[in-house]
C-alpha cells in the first residue's frame, strides 16, 4: 500500500503565535511529504499488505534488512508526524483530565511536574529527535527518541509528542528551545490525548 500524507485540521497560520505559518507549511508541506516519499519508495516491491505505519513499526519482520533502516527512519517520521498534527490545534483545548490526568499524577505527581520532565527530555534530547508521553506497560511515563526512531519499536505507545527537530521550531525561535517547549503547551489538544490513551487500550 501507499502511505500518505494526512490533512492538518486547521489552516497553516492557525497556531500563531506559538508555531508560525511558515514553519508549518515547510514541516507539513514538505518535511513530512518528504518522509512519506522515501517511505513509499523504500518499500517498492514489499509487501505489507495494509498494515498501518504503526503496524508496521511495531512488526518489522516482513521488511528486508536492506531496507529496513530506510523504514524506520521514514516510516517513524510519518508515524511521528502524523500524531503530532493530530494533538495540536489552535488554543489547545482543555486541560489533562479524566485518565489521562490519573495516568500523569501516578508517573510524575502533578500535571507541572509532568510538563517540567516533558521539557527536560526535550532539552536534553541532544540533536534531533522527539519527546513523548507513551503508554508503557499500562502506565503513562515521559520518554524521549533520537531522529525518527519511533517509541512503537520499543513496544510503547505514544499519545503525544513534540517534534524537537530544528526544523519545527528554528524560523520562530532560533536557538530557544526551551521557549518552543513551553509554547507547545499552547496548542495541545488534551481531547485527542485522552482519545490517543483510550485507543491504546
Amino acid at each position: 500500500m501507499a502511505y500518505t500524507v494526512p490533512e492538518l485540521g486547521f489552516a497553516h497560520d492557525a497556531l500563531e503565535p506559538h508555531i508560525d505559518k511558515a514553519t508549518m507549511e515547510i514541516h507539513h508541506g514538505k518535511h513530512h511529504a518528504a518522509y512519506v516519499a522515501k517511505l513509499n519508495g523504500a518499500l517498492e516491491g514489499v509487501d505489507v499488505g495494509d498494515k498501518s505505519i504503526e503496524a508496521l513499526l511495531s512488526d518489522l519482520s516482513v521488511v528486508p534488512g536492506d531496507k529496513k533502516q530506510a523504514v524506520i527512519n521514514n516510516g517513524g517520521g510519518h508515524a511521528n508526524h502524523s500524531l503530532f498534527w493530530r494533538i495540536l490545534a489552535p488554543g489547545g483545548a482543555n486541560e489533562p483530565s479524566g485518565d489521562v490526568l490519573d495516568g500523569i499524577n501516578a508517573a510524575c505527581g502533578s500535571v507541572d511536574a509532568f510538563k517540567e520532565a516533558f521539557e527536560a527530555a526535550g532539552m536534553t534530547q541532544f540533536g534531533s529527535g522527539w519527546a513523548w508521553l507513551v503508554v508503557d506497560g499500562g502506565k503513562l511515563a515521559v520518554a524521549k527518541t533520537a531522529n525518527q526512531d519511533s517509541p512503537i519499536m520499543d513496544g510503547k505507545c505514544p499519545i503525544l509528542g513534540c517534534d524537537v527537530w530544528e526544523h519545527a521550531y528554528y524560523l520562530n525561535y532560533q536557538n530557544r528551545r526551551p521557549d518552543y517547549l513551553k509554547a507547545f503547551w499552547s496548542v495541545v489538544n488534551w481531547d485527542v490525548v485522552a482519545a490517543n490513551l483510550a485507543a491504546s487500550k
